[in-house]
């Protein structure tokens, strides 16, 4: 009994089809669920390092928002085609203030435990900032002079601007793998 063979036509159709399908699923992720980005500088330090690798989940934006310690990735506000990676410190209608390198939130001192010990928090003019409605206050965690361009710089940021929040590091695989804090 001769077996027969499905058409070579077919064949590559339904393969064309699989490749097209998992290309949009692809597409559908990266665009609405997470996305991953890469750690340039130290304005994160010591939370993450030069060389990161972090996924960056969109999902929470379609619901509440970024919360206050969320990492955020954001578009930069100052430059095009470039994106920062910062801590939201402030949420609308919060008061930052920054009073003798130390950062108070609505009038209470923030307790950082995610800076460096030891660390002053420099300003760049103003030092007291009011959050307004769908905006967010963002620092990096590295306060050294100059090492950080956030919102003492640039003031604000439309939470429009935040591209995903993110909660695990993926590269490199060490002691820190995954961690995030």
């Amino acid at each position: 009994m001769r077996r027969r063979s499905r058409g070579g036509g077919s064949e590559i159709l339904e393969w064309i089809k699989s490749i097209i399908l998992a290309v949009v699923i692809a597409l559908f992720i990266k665009a609405f669920v997470f996305n991953t980005t890469y750690v340039l500088g130290n304005s994160m330090y010591p939370t993450l390092h030069e060389r990161d690798r972090l996924f960056a989940n969109k999902i929470p934006l379609y619901f509440s928002g970024p919360k206050r310690g969320d990492i955020v990735v954001l578009s930069a506000p100052d430059t095009d085609d470039k994106d920062y990676i910062k801590r939201v410190i402030g949420i609308e209608g919060d008061v930052v203030a920054i009073i003798d390198g130390q950062v108070y939130l609505n009038g209470n001192l923030l307790k950082e435990d995610y800076v460096g010990e030891g660390s002053y928090t420099d300003i760049y003019g103003e030092n007291y900032w009011e959050v307004p409605e769908e905006h967010v206050f963002v620092l990096g965690d590295n306060r050294d002079e100059g090492a950080s361009k956030d919102s003492r710089f640039f003031g604000p940021v439309p939470v429009a601007t935040i591209k995903g929040i993110t909660s695990f590091r993926y590269f490199p695989i060490d002691e820190n793998f995954g961690k995030i804090k």
